[in-house]
């Protein structure tokens, strides 16, 4: 009885949350289930954990999450998934809701679920999911996170000799967490033509290895602390994998697989790995090679990647990618360096603020290599912000970018970036800062008389 009234209670939630703000309150309709009846999930009728897969991890789990419930549908799959990005326990029972009778029967064929790295132990409690793909565990949020070991110790609680884990084969931290699992499979990406070597220099970053903790050596990138490694110390490292995207073509957008050849329209070594993780564990749920090349040929992201705000005949282009640790930064930064037109680079990191205490934290850009972007012709670079300003052009200065042509603005103000931006005559604009900052440019802008 209380599971029934839990349900009827998180449905009315949601229908009314429809009618006066669509969109809105993801989570909601999930913590009224879970108020009435902590144990809401486990008390859903045809709950298969066999059919049950998680996509966990620090960059890429949306982006992964998406496409394989695309690749799912194409193969006539009914899914239960949570495509909104509420990957807190709370989404997770509304994106369950959405697929129940009002008997609490699931009326799908597979749960699909992205999930919080850092509650993916609690999710797991309620829903023991067989199966969980790990994209990566690297530095993110320091202020929730702390740092990757302490995440990589979160998923590992979970794997159990029962459980099938799909890892990116190309980062020691997911591709640890394959050792105490029944069934690990690997998939990765081979050197290409973005593929990078970093100079060992000051500046140069490696990772840890998480077995003996001694640092790892790169045969070559191809995302940043993602590529074929090896431990010097304890012999860890890139062995030879289940599924790997070789003969990659970013100008004709595709790569393949053994003999069969796919399509991949977002053709970044960041979007690569997602295309190669849902083709890993698509192929393993029994979907044809058909399906999924058909499904990677048309998939669209939602809500695109790239912004654009225009001022007169300048066009400021955002990169909407997460900017809370520095691989997607890193990306970023190389999705700039590849448009070879001379541009204005515009860099405004922040304060982040969170929660109490609120932190400022330059790792951001320092763990960054700016070379790439330098030499791709920046006729000016702004740095903007009310607190890491310098920071970051100092940055940009370390790695030799010219000092008469950077502007660096110790604010956040609107009116004066704009304004600085204004004097010069480059129509072809890139920026990286916070949503909310870029949501606040696009705001005045929009605006101005």
């Amino acid at each position: 009885m209380k599971f029934r009234f839990a349900l009827i209670a998180a449905k009315f939630t949601a229908w009314a949350i429809n009618i006066v703000a669509k969109g809105r309150g993801t989570n909601l309709p999930g913590k009224v289930a879970l108020k009435i009846d902590p144990d809401f999930i486990s008390h859903i009728k045809g709950l298969d954990p066999d059919r049950t897969i998680f996509v966990t991890g620090t960059n890429g789990k949306s982006t992964t999450t998406n496409l394989m419930a695309h690749v799912f549908k194409r193969a006539g799959l009914k899914t239960a998934v949570n495509l909104e990005g509420a990957n807190l326990i709370g989404g997770v029972v509304v994106s369950l809701l959405k697929n129940c009778s009002l008997s609490g029967e699931l009326m799908a064929d597979v749960v699909l679920m992205e999930t919080d790295e850092r509650f993916l132990p609690i999710i797991h409690k309620q829903l023991p999911a067989k199966h969980l793909c790990i994209t990566n565990v690297q530095k993110d949020q320091v202020q929730r996170n702390g740092e990757p070991e302490i995440i990589r110790r979160k998923i590992q609680s979970v794997i159990s000799e029962d459980m099938t884990v799909y890892v990116n084969g190309d980062e020691p931290n997911a591709l640890s967490l394959g050792q105490g699992a029944g069934r690990c499979v690997t998939y990765g990406v081979s050197r290409n033509a973005s593929s990078f070597d970093k100079k060992d220099d000051f500046f140069s970053v490696t990772a840890p290895c998480p077995i003996c903790h001694e640092a790892v050596v790169y045969d070559y990138y191809n995302i940043d602390n993602i590529g074929s490694f090896t431990c010097p110390s304890c012999g860890f490292g890139t062995a030879v994998k289940d599924y790997q995207a070789e003969d990659i073509d970013f100008e004709n957008k595709i790569f393949k697989v053994g003999d069969k050849t796919y399509d991949f329209k977002y053709s970044t070594p960041y979007f690569l790995y997602c295309y190669i993780a849902v083709l890993a564990a698509a192929s393993e749920f029994g979907v044809k090679s058909e399906d999924i090349s058909s499904a990677f040929a048309d998939f669209a992201l939602q809500g695109g990647r790239m912004e654009t705000i225009n001022v007169g005949s300048k066009s400021i282009k955002y990169l909407r990618m997460k900017q809370e640790n520095p691989e997607t930064v890193q990306s970023a930064l190389n999705v700039i360096a590849d448009d070879p037109e001379k541009k204005i680079f515009m860099l405004g990191l922040d304060e982040l603020v969170d929660f109490d205490p609120h932190y400022t934290n330059t790792f951001y850009t320092f763990d960054c290599d700016f070379r790439r972007l330098i030499a791709s012709d920046i006729e000016r670079c702004i740095c903007f912000s009310g607190t890491v300003a310098y920071d970051a052009g100092l940055r940009m200065l370390y790695d030799g970018f010219e000092a008469e042509k950077l502007t660096v603005l110790p604010t956040n103000d609107d009116k004066t970036i704009i304004e600085e931006l204004q004097k010069y005559d480059c129509d072809n604009v890139y920026l990286i800062t916070w949503l909310h900052k870029y949501e606040a440019l696009a705001e005045y802008v929009k605006n101005m008389k």
